[in-house]
């Protein structure tokens, strides 16, 4: 990966980065067998058929404009998932592909507000490939959008209070900057891989890994909460 990631807004970008872990993340849910899903991941409570089935209803709330008070607060999340109970596995991996294939359009008319969801999806694969061993968890062809997606959440009125931070990835021409510098403090740097920094920025293990962080403790980088 060579590419800067800075960059011009791109409407697609988001249903892009779906459409194309669509395409690697569903085959394998398909050929897992039903008992992998029960399999634990490092999202406290979630086993992937949790996940699974939270990505999906996430989705279809896009799809279909459904964005309720209080939407995706950890509340709403378990009404989802528990809706989706008695479903067979492969009614939630169906509703998860026709979610991923069909938000795309929706996350562009919002001209960025919800891209976020788009970026969410995508580090829960992440957790999926994670909890069953599989290689490319939080990294892969994806990062080419994931990353600019990153730079954009990280500014966003929701992250508001991001710590702004210096990022040189390894195989970008040029380094990443998150957050909004508002003057009081210097941004932190880091110095690592692109799988890691996602890990940092959305509160995932980190067993295993090396990177620098100067300027910053790890759990003040988390976006996600």
């Amino acid at each position: 990966m060579t590419t800067t990631t800075e960059a011009t807004y791109e409407p697609d970008r988001a249903g892009r980065l779906l459409r194309a872990e669509r395409d690697l993340l569903v085959p394998l849910l398909r050929a897992a067998p039903d008992d992998a899903f029960a399999v634990r991941t490092c999202c406290p409570g979630w086993t992937v058929r949790h996940v699974v089935a939270h990505c999906g209803s996430a989705l279809m709330r896009v799809v279909e404009n459904r964005f309720e008070e209080g939407v995706y607060s950890p509340e709403s999340n378990e009404r989802d998932i528990a809706e989706r109970a008695d479903w067979p596995v492969a009614r939630v991996v169906d509703e998860l592909e026709r979610g991923m294939t069909e938000a795309g359009p929706v996350l562009a008319a919002a001209k960025g507000h919800l891209d976020g969801v788009a970026l969410g999806e995508w580090v829960h694969a992440g957790d999926v490939r994670e909890a069953w061993g599989k290689p490319g968890a939080y990294g892969g062809a994806g990062l080419v959008d994931a990353l600019p997606l990153l730079e954009q959440f990280s500014r966003g009125s929701h992250a508001a209070s991001a710590l702004p931070l210096h990022a040189d990835v390894d195989g970008l021409d040029e380094p990443l900057t998150l957050g909004v510098a508002d003057g009081t403090r210097p941004p932190a740097r880091y110095i690592g891989d692109a799988p890691t920094l996602i890990r940092l920025c959305a509160g995932r293990p980190l067993t295993g890994t090396r990177y620098e962080l100067a300027g910053a403790a790890e759990k003040e980088l988390n976006l996600f909460g």
